[in-house]
């Protein structure tokens, strides 16, 4: 286990988060092949090491399919929910289509080229892997993207109120690193 994992999981201990024996690889294989995606290597770390439990995690081992893939659509259909209903649209997209639903087909078919999220808990979201891809973790709610810890540890440290974590350069991932960034749609 990685230092930086085991520094989470004690943080997440120390919090009284309730934390079940981590997954297998087996498991994870079965994870990643059921929903399309790679697990970041620290993540695959994170979830080998412990399997957090309750109200806003993701139960990768016994949760709903359903509501899995829930989860994992939340990212792109709440900011699709904003190019529908509250005029979000990039200038990097050319001009917006009059015709709603080809304009949500275009909206989506860009969104199928920029990284996956994968949910860490309630809509704090890290990028999908494969390898050890830096990633920042992101509140997500439609285009509301926020920065909510530089890494892992240091958003388990911001959520759960554990003491932060040495400072480390900020990753980047693109399209949602600036839509955290705070960027006009102008500038997408």
């Amino acid at each position: 286990m990685s230092e930086l994992v085991g520094q989470a999981v004690e943080r997440l201990r120390s919090a009284g988060v309730v934390l079940e024996g981590g997954l297998s690889e087996a498991e994870l294989d079965s994870v990643e092949e059921r929903f399309g995606f790679s697990f970041s290597l620290t993540r695959r770390r994170f979830l080998a090491a412990v399997l957090p439990l309750g109200q806003g995690w993701v139960d990768w081992r016994h949760g709903e399919r359903e509501e899995i893939e829930g989860r994992l659509s939340w990212p792109v259909e709440s900011a699709l929910f904003d190019v529908e209903q509250n005029s979000f649209w990039p200038a990097s997209w050319g001009e917006k289509p009059a015709d709603l639903e080809v304009a949500l087909a275009h909206a989506r078919t860009r969104f199928e080229k920029v990284p996956r999220l994968i949910p860490v808990y309630v809509h704090r979201y890290l990028a999908a892997g494969p390898g050890d891809v830096p990633s920042p973790v992101f509140s997500v709610y439609q285009t509301d993207v926020v920065y909510y810890g530089d890494n892992l540890l240091d958003y388990v440290a911001q959520e759960f109120d554990a003491p932060p974590a040495h400072p480390t350069p900020r990753p980047r991932i693109p399209f949602w690193s600036e839509l955290a960034d705070v960027l006009g749609d102008d500038e997408l």
